[in-house]
């Protein structure tokens, strides 16, 4: 739920989500859905709303500072970026074109869930070839033919996939 009631907070909004995420600096902060509301609070004041992916997620202060600039660069003064964990934030929050932009990227995007499916959680051996029904499709050939290497990559959403079809690596990014 992305909120802005006038003018100018539609703008300072589109400004704050257009701040590059720092783990993954081919999504905008609006792409990747953590950014969800702005408040005036008064002509050169603002409350933005973030959600982080992750309560834990290590980029919370990165993305609050990059923010801070962006909207002190159009004139804000006063600037108070606020962590909302709840509702807290999913996969499904990833928009149309940041799970284009994840494939491209050579990673491949969270499986759409709907709302009453709950996301599986499975333990066992970390190297499993999935079934075809929870396969990961190659972001660099498309194929289904994949394996999970490990249940963790370069940081803790993502997941790393080797394709058996094209042989080459992949992170996943896990649904939340």
């Amino acid at each position: 739920m992305v909120t802005a009631t006038t003018p100018l907070e539609t703008e300072l909004l589109r400004l704050a989500g257009s701040v590059p995420d720092p783990e993954l600096p081919v999504l905008t902060l609006a792409e990747l859905g953590v950014v969800r509301a702005v408040r005036l609070r008064g002509a050169d004041a603002v409350e933005v709303e973030l959600t982080p992916t992750y309560t834990g997620c290590p980029a919370v202060e990165a993305m609050a500072l990059d923010i801070e600039r962006v909207l002190r660069e159009h004139g804000m003064r006063e600037i108070a970026v606020r962590t909302v964990l709840s509702p807290a934030w999913s996969t499904d929050d990833i928009t149309a074109e940041g799970r284009r932009k994840l494939r491209e990227f050579g990673i491949a995007p969270p499986r759409m869930r709907t709302a009453a499916e709950p996301v599986p959680l499975e333990l066992g051996p970390t190297r499993t070839r999935q079934a075809r029904t929870e396969s990961v499709d190659c972001p660099h050939c498309g194929s289904a033919d994949t394996e999970l290497l490990s249940r963790f990559s370069s940081t803790a959403c993502k997941a790393l996939w080797r394709c058996l079809a094209c042989r080459e690596p992949f992170d996943h990014f896990k649904e939340v």
